[in-house]
């Protein structure tokens, strides 16, 4: 498998993205329809109606840039994207209607390229025009991704020539009328077809509006893209710069060189105005075709992925691939649903719904998005950020283009995309990942939590820091009230668990349920209960199996280390017991004159690996709860984060550096820091850069004088951790 990953083609963000993503927006409505637009609303009009269209499109392209700057995307774009966050149910039920309408679109733009081409050749016969272009496009996409980049490039190259035409005709005098004839609102007298018998501004953006269409031409490419994370932001979002920019530009050019009645009745208007009108019609060819051919290899791909998910029939069949890692079986079965489409000759009844279709998506990505925010869970770190407000204008905007452009088709698509998740629904889908409903579902109440027992048991996307607190002196717990406080807001939960011999005038419980009262009010959910024993090590253990079979259970062992405690007979049993319940464990050792300090900075220590430096899968090691305690204290405190390691061999240093990098990058933790020490850790520790909170990986035997020489050494409280084995931060 590995052998045949390597030899794939991985695209960058120009040819990956921006290319397809660009030339499939300036298609041929921008050509042909462009004017009629113009002549209908005036320039005003269509410079409101180009905002509107691409305001649409850009907030659901920010909200794709933060979802993929969030997860590890697949191969399948939208399709993938919603997967991913909201299970093979939902994202199939969009993604099987999004292939069938993107493979219409493909017959769509095939049929535009030949009323194109009739233009200039009226005695061609249609049907092998067809034909013809099917071939061309079919043989393309099937010999390899890389020859359909290398054509778009030609396609550009065609177009950009046509802009440079109409350059040159607006320099050679072409645009005769003044500006303050032009800056006007029109008087949307319609079209030929309905006998010039009036339009409204809405009409004419739904004519309009698919221009805008087509950002997820560049996402439909995930699966091969070097950096997909990177590659798909900024070349979708360069794409709708540069297209909004030049559909301004147009509609200015066309309104001062045409006048009101040319640009109505005429839709050939820019080749006659144009310098060099075959260049337009060039244009108009090459970006029908160049729209095809990105739809042809973006619904294979959309495909693929369905099968490699096992949601479709045949699943393993289509999710085969070519020895250099082409979906080929894909591509077949994709080639012969347009061949069928072709056969049909009029797509006008259909054409609506693949617009729809592309709504439909945008309106599910900006859903995602809006789950994501509103449950605040840790795992959405998007390295794009976006404001909480553009997912739903992206949401709200998208529904009500569907429903201006065709309410009637509008809910047929609705319908289409819930039959299709019914259907899904009872296919009992094995999803390969974990989704984000785990954390809606436990975010929801009571009964919620059976549907969530079913799915995975390590709910690593949902992971939240619901802490075990062990009480025996309150006065101990009143000095890490903010230190716990900060561990868990907002969405973490705090059980404090008092442990003490019975009597009966014990203030104990009231006192714990005053403070957990108080962390309530300061936005962390906390309950309290009290265990009376003679013996503190025995209390907790007790109470750490009776929970375990609970289904919200603390994951988490909070040991606050004071002088009176038995580290040897107490603390050090309930730390084995914890970890053999698979608790994380937490032993902290607050410095008695530095106390938590200024809380700027915080040291993670990664312990030598000794020559095993690479990260390959999600297991790090005992990191992954060092480093999201580290990353909710740092946004809680405004804190910065340090990883810091030290190897014994110089020859491990630059590999060391590196796995930090990496631990970085897949961390979505840009900011922080690394340092890496070549020599003795005892010998560095004392001259390691200072921090209010330095955390070390604990070891299953952890020496009481180790955590008293950590503290003393580093000047500083420090914090001992150990993994559940539940938590990660890759998720």
């Amino acid at each position: 498998m590995s052998d045949k990953s390597t030899s794939i083609k991985k695209f960058g963000t120009f040819g990956g993205v921006f290319t397809p993503t660009l030339l499939t927006i300036l298609g041929v409505i921008m050509y042909l329809r462009l004017g009629w637009v113009v002549g209908n609303a005036g320039l005003l009009g269509a410079w409101l109606i180009i905002l509107i269209s691409f305001l649409i499109t850009l907030c659901t392209a920010l909200s794709m840039s933060a979802i993929t700057t969030n997860i590890r995307i697949g191969a399948g774009g939208a399709y993938a994207i919603v997967s991913q966050a909201l299970g093979l149910e939902v994202g199939g039920s969009l993604g099987i209607p999004r292939y069938i309408s993107q493979a219409l679109a493909v017959t769509m733009y095939i049929f535009g390229f030949r009323e194109g081409w009739l233009g200039i050749f009226p005695d061609h016969n249609p049907f092998l025009v067809d034909l013809i272009v099917f071939a061309s496009l079919f043989t393309i996409a099937y010999i390899s991704a890389n020859l359909a980049i290398k054509t778009q490039y030609i396609i550009m190259g065609i177009i950009i020539i046509s802009f440079v035409s109409i350059v040159i005709a607006a320099y050679d005098g072409s645009m005769y009328h003044s500006v303050s004839d032009t800056l006007s609102w029109g008087s949307f007298k319609g079209s030929q077809e309905n006998g010039f018998s009036g339009s409204s501004f809405w009409i004419v953006f739904a004519v309009f509006f698919p221009a805008a269409t087509g950002i997820m031409a560049g996402a439909n490419m995930s699966g091969e893209l070097k950096d997909p994370k990177k590659s798909i932001p900024t070349g979708t979002l360069w794409a709708i710069g540069v297209s909004f920019l030049i559909y301004m530009l147009l509609a200015f050019w066309i309104s001062r060189s045409a006048s009101e009645q040319e640009l109505l009745n005429n839709y050939y208007v820019m080749v006659d105005k144009a310098y060099f009108g075959p260049a337009i019609i060039a244009g108009i060819l090459g970006a029908t075709f160049s729209s095809a051919l990105a739809s042809i290899v973006g619904s294979s791909r959309i495909l693929f992925a369905m099968g490699q998910h096992n949601v479709l029939p045949y699943s393993k069949i289509l999710s085969g691939t070519s020895a250099n890692g082409q979906p080929r079986n894909a591509m077949m079965v994709t080639g012969l649903l347009i061949f069928l489409t072709l056969l049909l000759r009029n797509l006008n009844a259909v054409a609506p719904l693949v617009t729809l279709f592309f709504l439909i998506t945008y309106a599910m990505i900006n859903i995602v998005v809006i789950i994501e925010q509103r449950l605040g869970l840790i795992s959405y770190r998007p390295i794009f950020k976006i404001h909480k407000w553009v997912p739903w204008f992206g949401l709200i905007s998208s529904v009500f283009a569907m429903f201006i452009i065709n309410p009637t088709v509008s809910l047929i698509s609705i319908a289409i995309v819930l039959m299709v998740y019914w259907y899904l629904s009872r296919q009992n889908l094995e999803t390969p990942f974990e989704d984000v409903r785990s954390g809606l579902f436990v975010s929801f109440a009571e009964w919620a939590a059976k549907h969530t027992w079913g799915m995975k048991q390590k709910q690593q996307r949902a992971w939240k820091a619901n802490l075990m607190v062990p009480v025996r002196d309150i006065n101990g717990l009143r000095g890490t009230f903010e230190f716990l406080r900060n561990i868990t807001k907002p969405k973490g939960s705090i059980k404090l668990l008092g442990i003490e011999p019975f009597t009966e005038h014990s203030t104990l419980a009231i006192q714990l349920e005053d403070i957990s009262a108080s962390f309530r009010e300061k936005g962390v959910f906390s309950s309290s209960t009290v265990i009376h024993t003679d013996q503190f090590a025995n209390g907790i253990n007790y109470s750490s199996q009776a929970l375990n079979g609970a289904f919200f259970r603390p994951n988490i062992m909070f040991l606050n280390l004071q002088d009176h405690d038995d580290y040897e007979n107490e603390l050090k049993l309930v730390m084995k017991e914890s970890m053999r319940l698979e608790i994380g464990i937490l032993l902290f050792n607050l410095h008695t004159t530095t106390l938590l300090g200024q809380r700027n900075t915080i040291n993670v220590w990664v312990s030598d690996r000794r020559g095993n430096w690479e990260l390959g899968g999600l297991d790090i090691g005992n990191l992954d709860l060092s480093i999201l305690v580290a990353y909710k204290l740092k946004l809680n405190w405004k804190a910065s984060i340090r990883l810091i390691t030290v190897v014994e061999n110089p020859n491990d240093a630059e590999k060391a550096q590196a796995f930090l990098e990496s631990l970085k990058e897949l961390a979505r933790l840009p900011q922080i820091l690394t340092e890496v020490s070549v020599g003795k850790f005892n010998d560095y520790v004392t001259k390691a850069p200072s921090a209010d909170l330095n955390i070390f990986g604990m070891q299953d035997t952890l020496p009481y004088g180790f955590i008293k020489n950590m503290s003393q050494k580093t000047n500083s409280s420090c914090l001992f951790v150990k993994d559940s084995g539940h938590e990660s931060i890759l998720a």
